[in-house]
Order: structure tokens, then sequence, then C-alpha cells
């Protein structure tokens, strides 16, 4: 899928990124090679939605993140950039190929000394993680049919006021189907949309930026 909302044509979204800052020179090159992956460079999120994670971070002063998904580290880099002086960001991921290219991302940024990549399933990282409440913002895009055991395990770990936000929550549009015409991921996003609105431990509205980004702020 395109980074690009699916409810931007070409004109708006054209007019959304040249009301955006333009991409580093880290940035730009990190875009040029998971955009050589082919097919899978659809995984990369947008300019945007990286503004976004960056702006956040440092409006809240996150110290304390996990990202689940990391593909080739555009996300990651914008969090990490974003970081109160001192923060740090767990990354979960399993395909080390994919992670080669955030790590030199990392490192020609200047932040790989603020992130940890942990290479393994994802709900076991998530599991290992301390109980106590201190996690100031996490970021899940990763496997869809996952969603719903890491809304589990991510918001009793949120401190109050924390922010979770997941991808993909539209879903191109198709999360408004008819029942019985989705798949896996399709449920499972809607699980996991279903899950957030009617939790009483969060307050939670989907962004229409992207391809939905459901955002949850831990009470």
């Amino acid at each position: 899928m395109s980074p690009r909302s699916f409810l931007l044509d070409d004109l708006l979204a054209n007019y959304v990124a040249d009301h955006s800052p333009t991409p580093d020179l880290v940035t730009t090159a990190l875009v040029d090679r998971t955009a050589a992956l082919g097919d899978p460079a659809g995984m990369q999120i947008g300019a945007d939605q990286a503004t976004l994670l960056t702006a956040l971070c440092a409006f809240a002063q996150v110290r304390s993140a996990v990202e689940v998904g990391t593909f080739t580290g555009r996300s990651s880099l914008a969090i990490a950039q974003g970081l109160a002086p001192g923060g740090r960001l767990i990354c979960c991921d399993v395909n080390a190929e994919w992670t080669s290219i955030a790590r030199r991302a990392w490192q020609d940024a200047g932040v790989a000394d603020r992130v940890e990549l942990r290479l393994a399933p994802a709900i076991e990282t998530l599991r290992a993680l301390p109980d106590e409440a201190t996690i100031d913002l996490a970021f899940v895009d990763a496997d869809k049919p996952g969603y719903p055991d890491y809304y589990e395990e991510l918001v009793p770990r949120l401190r109050p006021g924390g922010l979770l936000l997941a991808d993909n929550t539209l879903w191109h549009g198709r999360i408004v189907d008819e029942p019985g015409a989705g798949d896996d991921a399709l449920d499972a996003l809607r699980r996991y949309n279903d899950r957030a609105a009617t939790d009483p431990r969060v307050l939670t509205t989907i962004l229409t930026v992207g391809d939905g980004v459901t955002l949850s702020l831990r009470l």
C-alpha cells in the first residue's frame, strides 16, 4: 500500500508534502534504499507519518519508546530524532536483512546510541519487558494479526499520558467492508480498533493520516 493516504488525491497529497519538512539527507538515502527492495517498500511509512512521530515525541518529551515492526527504519529514525535527551527506543523485529538498512540509517543520523534492536518475535520481546507503566510512546506497524496481542501487552506498560499508535488501521478503506468479506489481517484490525475504542483505560481516536493511525492516550 502507498504511504499516501487513500483519502487524498495526488493534488492534495502533493500539497501536504509541500507544507511538510523536507526530509534530511539520511532519510532521503533511506527512502531510496528501501525503494530498491521493490514491492516491500510499500510497507514504509510516509513523510507525514514520520513528522507526526517526531513531533509527538518532542511534544511529550518521550524518554522511553517501543516500536513493534521496524522494517528499514523510517519510523524508528523519526522516533529516535524526537526523543528527549537520554531517551531510548526498543525496536522489535524478526528480519535481519531489512533492519540492517535501519541500522545504517541510525548510524548515519547519529542516533544509534538511542536505539536497541531486538530480533525476536515481538510478542516475546513485549512480554519480557518490565511490568511497570513506564513507556511514554509505542508505535505498532507489524503483522496485522498480532495487533490485538500487542495492544494487550503495551497498554498496561504505558504511563498515564503515554501514547500508543497503530498504523494501517483503516486498511485502505476496507475496515468498513461487510463482515465476512475480510481476511485475518482485516479481522484483527477491526478487533484492535473496537478494543481501543471501548477500553476505559485509554482515550482513542483514529487519525486519517497514511492508511489510518489509531491513537490511544493512556488515562
